[in-house]
């Protein structure tokens, strides 16, 4: 069962509208594809640009992928273990290159076995996956309304943007967003990174009295000191993201009490495997876990979670599926998302068709 081509593939997908961040405002999801042959199947895995999470973009993905290919042609394609060694053997970091054949490997492998991508972590625990709906237009009122609507249409969790602006204007939109959806569901807000350590103790002060239920990474991914004083001045959890790229990051903010809980993404872990592992640490530690796709991956890595999603021991902070944000997707089928729910594929592999020729519409040079 040998790799015989490995291809990169960056494409352009536009989203059904702007998505305000603190990083600035995104009207299209950069990301890379890779293709794999192996014996007569195709693998397909994807990774976002995320320069500020991990330093790469889609040229260097792209680039990073190719110098790799060389390396893994005629490599065992079920060995995954061994797949992951020799990419670390010969390119240091590029993390989110790495995890595109990663998951683009363990499709294939699953395809070669007749099994989906879920049985190669064990057993399947959960069949339909609560889908985390993202609450960002920066407008209180706008965000109110949106997240009323959402919970009409069955979302059970969701995810605030915050600090893109003043944080008193973000303190304004938790609490009306957190009024709007009561106190039956999951909410959560995100300032990837954007806040000093004064800051975020006005914001987790201010929004004491609400139902949100954790912040995620208000200040810079290093600075632990500064996360475990802001998780000592409330009983808001404190939740890393950014500040977690290996198994030891989540020991050193256990051990610094500097968060309840990770966000494990594909591109920071390098591939499906760690981001399983770190998940069964986490449940070790007692620490709380979000799976989510890099904004705005496609179908392709959305199943990829989902897969995981069936499989990881906990899932007590949800789970942040990004394709429904594109105005179009390149699987033929689009997944399963009813009433803020997704259904993890049971086909083989990742469960999902690619269409090939919607890949090179929005393939870009």
């Amino acid at each position: 069962m040998k790799i015989q081509r490995i291809e990169a593939i960056a494409v352009s997908l536009p989203l059904s509208q702007p998505i305000k961040r603190s990083k600035g405002v995104l009207t299209t999801a950069d990301n890379v594809l890779v293709r794999i042959e192996a014996d007569g199947v195709v693998g397909w895995g994807e990774a976002g640009s995320a320069p500020t999470m991990t330093g790469e973009f889609t040229a260097s993905m792209v680039a990073a992928v190719n110098h790799l290919a060389p390396f893994l042609n005629g490599a065992d394609i079920t060995d995954i273990a061994q797949l992951s060694r020799l990419m670390d053997g010969n390119l240091y970091g590029n993390s989110g290159a790495k995890a595109a054949i990663d998951m683009a490997a363990h499709d294939a492998f699953g395809k070669l076995l007749g099994k989906p991508v879920y049985q190669l972590f064990g057993e399947k625990r959960r069949n339909r996956i609560s889908a985390l709906r993202m609450i960002a237009s920066g407008n209180a009122d706008a965000d109110a309304a949106e997240a009323k609507r959402c919970k009409a249409d069955g979302f059970v969790a969701y995810k605030i943007k915050v600090g893109a602006g003043p944080v008193k204007h973000d303190i304004q939109r938790t609490r009306a967003v957190c009024a709007a959806l009561g106190n039956d569901v999951l909410v959560s807000a995100d300032a990837n990174q954007n806040w000093t350590v004064g800051q975020a103790l006005e914001y987790v002060r201010a929004v004491a009295a609400t139902s949100l239920n954790f912040l995620e990474q208000p200040v810079m991914a290093g600075d632990l000191e500064g996360m475990a004083e802001i998780a000592a001045a409330t009983r808001i959890p404190i939740g890393c993201d950014e500040g977690v790229h290996t198994l030891a990051d989540i020991r050193r903010h256990h051990a610094g009490q500097a968060a309840s809980g990770v966000s494990l993404k594909a591109i920071k872990l390098g591939g499906l495997r760690t981001m399983y592992d770190a998940s069964r640490l986490c449940d070790e530690l007692g620490m709380q876990v979000n799976l989510a796709c890099k904004i705005a991956e496609s179908g392709i890595a959305t199943a990829a979670v989902l897969h995981l999603a069936a499989a990881v021991p906990s899932l007590a902070w949800g789970v942040s599926l990004t394709s429904q944000y594109l105005a179009e997707d390149v699987l033929a089928c689009p997944l399963i998302i009813n009433d803020g729910h997704a259904q993890v594929p049971d086909g083989l592999g990742l469960g999902i068709e690619v269409d090939e020729a919607r890949v090179r519409r929005f393939a870009v040079s």
